[in-house]
């Protein structure tokens, strides 16, 4: 067997993401399917490149020897194309992005900012991801969150501007819950609730479980994607953090949880010097997106923050 890129993107995307699962949902195959390359590229190694532990991978000696070789060749392929592509293409703009309800205000500032630029969008779950992206030349710019608590790996020579330093999140469920008639919910009015968070999403489990040990909370988790979560939160089966900026739905409440437990840094990285401007639209679209959420702007007055002042 001779190695080939998707092999090494292969090992770089388990070692990233800590676990074989969760790799296999990075990149859009089965676990099954994953499992049995890794044993095909170890065999053609002839040498064990992860532990395989009950909470996950880690690599071993060796394999953290033949990722240190991987990654910059895996670099360089992803600048190479992302160049070539450029060379060939008219003035663009690759945004990629964590989700955001700002999203579609920044799309829309930044064509009107540039009418002729050919401006594309990648969403992922995964910041760390996306930052690498940026520093590989696939991506442009990224706009990303770091759970608090839970550091971003970022690589080497990236900058990183702050667009909002601690963002709190709030929690859904469905209206009929009886902690929905309140303004603020506490977190103990959830003791008997079951949560459900997406454990691709980097960052946001371990600042979930940091949260409920601080609270002395042991509750049941149901570990869904974004689409599984909106069902079981409208159904009354579970409830979930979620962005403030979420919009206003007949069918689920959002509200603040007292004394903001939970919260993210939000950040856009770029390579040094570039892109100020999408930045600064960037800044823009959120405060539109903060305003138009009731339950965010009047988080925002209680806190007397001064994102009211900036729209």
């Amino acid at each position: 067997m001779e190695l080939e890129v998707r092999h090494l993107r292969a090992l770089c995307a388990i070692a990233d993401a800590g676990s074989l699962h969760k790799a296999a949902r990075q990149l859009g195959v089965s676990q099954p399917s994953l499992t049995t390359q890794l044993r095909r590229i170890e065999r053609a190694l002839d040498g064990e490149l992860f532990l395989r532990e009950r909470t996950g991978c880690r690599p071993t000696p060796f394999g953290r020897s033949v990722l240190g070789r991987a990654r910059p060749l895996l670099d360089g392929m992803a600048a190479l194309v992302a160049e070539a592509r450029a060379m060939a293409s008219g003035p663009r703009l690759r945004l990629g992005s964590t989700a955001s309800r700002a999203l579609p205000g920044w799309l829309r500032r930044l064509h009107r900012r540039w009418p002729d630029t050919e401006t594309s969008l990648f969403v992922d779950v995964s910041p760390n991801a996306l930052l690498r992206m940026v520093a590989s030349g696939q991506l442009d710019v990224a706009f990303v969150h770091e759970v608090e608590g839970s550091p971003l790996r970022v690589p080497p020579g990236l900058e990183l501007r702050v667009l909002v330093e601690r963002e709190p999140q709030f929690v859904s469920m469905s209206p009929d819950h009886p902690a929905a008639r309140r303004g603020v919910v506490d977190l103990q009015d959830l003791a008997g609730d079951r949560w459900t968070v997406d454990p691709s999403v980097d960052g946001e489990w371990d600042g979930l479980r940091r949260v409920f040990a601080a609270a002395g909370l042991d509750p049941p988790v149901l570990h869904a994607d974004y689409h599984t979560a909106s069902s079981l939160i409208v159904s009354g089966e579970a409830v979930a953090p979620c962005q403030p900026t979420s919009g206003p739905r007949a069918d689920m409440a959002i509200r603040p949880l007292a004394g903001d437990p939970l919260a993210v840094r939000l950040l856009l990285a770029t390579r040094p010097g570039e892109h100020p401007e999408a930045f600064e639209d960037l800044r823009a679209a959120y405060l539109e997106a903060a305003h138009t959420s009731p339950a965010y702007r009047a988080w925002l007055r209680r806190h007397a923050s001064p994102l009211l002042a900036a729209s």
